[in-house]
């Protein structure tokens, strides 16, 4: 039954949606989990629940002109995808990047609803984004596409409808354009994105919430296992800041971080990540991980970063993009000693490699509930814009490691009812469709 259950949902997902491979592993992955589920609440089966959670509610993809300094004219592909919208508004981030397409942020959006079930706050999933590249490019030109991009966009946001944050390529800068050209189109100050300025609407903890909540997650995982982070050796991928202010949390509770990357390579300094370094280099200067070598005799710099997997590390945070762990990378971390990962990107594990971690006995947190902590704060954001206040520091930080200890206890308990104790892919993935799943079945046939 388990397998003819899978096989139906996948024949169809896939004939609908050929070539969107990302899309197709994140369907495969949830459709495996809840096969108790299914067994155990037959009415969702007769309200075809599944055949409508993978079917997005709605699909924009929209042309963005824009002129660079030269005056040249350029066409990018928009897209958002609204995709589940049962427990709350649409919510999730936009991602400029040339490998977005449309299967891409399909896989993202659906990924998102479940995430977004795990915070417990009111937000339903959604991701969108465009095939734009923001290296190399003035802030002018940024400016232009990002106003470009809002013309169109605008008619599908609101702080009710769908609340965009950023993602890969859409940080401050590009969130403050997109900002000022809604609210010029639509004259409203609205909370319709998050990851504003401090200075006109924005929350504190924010941009450290993905990497701070990553490792909150990871600490639970660590305790199950009568362990914490001093002295540990980290390797985190990437150096956005997902992987920045994990590092700088894994720091703060006495754990090395001693390698991170970017897209051309990777620097190990055993001496330990000077983070200063890398905020100046990535935040400031929009520079390349290599420059950290050149600053640091203790570092050593090698191109291709899928070599960073090789490193040994007691703990391992991929949080760079989309499967890269796949098996080698996974029997590589196993061989030297790796005891934990914890995915602070999107789906950055294989089926293969999360395979490997769970036979090999690895505590592994699934993105959709370790890398949760960004929207969370997302949805913080939220609250405050709609009563006009701002918390504090301490106060946000508080809320987002509560959330954070309440995912990993949903996952766990979750687990354990279904017959899976300590997999948290499963538990993760039950406990958020349960969420949907009711939803959608209080709500009628829509």
């Amino acid at each position: 039954m388990a397998n003819d259950f899978v096989d139906s949902v996948m024949e169809k997902v896939i004939a609908r949606n050929p070539g969107e491979n990302e899309f197709h592993q994140a369907v495969r992955e949830v459709a495996e989990s809840i096969i108790p589920v299914i067994e155990k609440h037959p009415e969702f089966a007769k309200a075809n629940i599944i055949d409508r959670i993978v079917e997005p509610e709605r699909q924009i993809m929209f042309r963005v002109p824009w002129v660079d300094d030269q005056g040249q004219v350029h066409v990018n592909r928009g897209f958002r995808v609204q995709f589940n919208s049962a427990i709350g508004p649409y919510k999730g981030g936009l991602r400029f990047h040339p490998t977005v397409n449309l299967g891409i942020m399909k896989f993202l959006a659906f990924e998102q609803i479940f995430k977004n079930a795990l915070t417990t706050l009111p937000m339903g999933g959604a991701k969108g984004g465009s095939d734009f590249d923001p290296k190399g490019k003035s802030d002018n030109e940024v400016m232009r596409f990002c106003q470009s991009f809002m013309n169109e966009l605008y008619r599908y946001i609101g702080p009710d409808t769908d609340v965009p944050a950023g993602d890969i390529g859409v940080g401050a800068r590009e969130i403050g354009f997109l900002f000022g050209q809604y609210k010029k189109i639509v004259n409203k100050f609205t909370g319709v994105l998050t990851g504003k300025g401090l200075e006109w609407g924005g929350s504190l903890v924010r941009k450290q919430a993905t990497g701070y909540g990553l490792v909150y997650f990871v600490t639970r995982m660590l305790e199950q296992r009568g362990k914490d982070w001093k002295d540990l050796k980290v390797v985190i991928s990437g150096s956005g800041n997902v992987a920045i202010y994990a590092a700088e949390k894994v720091q703060e509770l006495g754990g090395k971080v001693i390698a991170m990357s970017d897209s051309n390579g990777y620097v190990v300094d055993e001496e330990g990540i000077k983070l200063d370094t890398v905020k100046r280099i990535k935040e400031i200067e929009r520079g390349r991980i290599k420059e950290y070598a050149q600053e640091h005799p203790s570092a050593v710099y090698k191109e291709g970063w899928q070599g960073i997997w090789t490193v040994p590390c007691d703990v391992a945070l991929p949080s760079a993009t989309q499967n890269e762990i796949d098996a080698d990378a996974a029997n590589s971390l196993v061989k030297n000693g790796c005891i934990a990962v914890g995915e602070g990107a999107n789906m950055p594990s294989t089926p293969e490699a999360i395979r490997i971690f769970l036979d090999n006995g690895v505590s592994f947190g699934p993105a959709k509930a370790a890398n949760a902590g960004g929207v969370a704060t997302s949805g913080l954001e939220m609250c405050q814009n709609s009563i006009r206040l701002s918390w504090s520091f301490e106060e946000v930080d508080k809320r987002l490691r509560e959330i954070m200890d309440n995912i990993y206890k949903q996952c766990t308990e979750t687990a354990q009812e279904y017959g899976k104790p300590g997999n948290l892919v499963v538990g993760a993935n039950i406990a958020g469709f349960l969420k949907v799943a009711k939803a959608m079945m209080a709500q009628g046939v829509v």
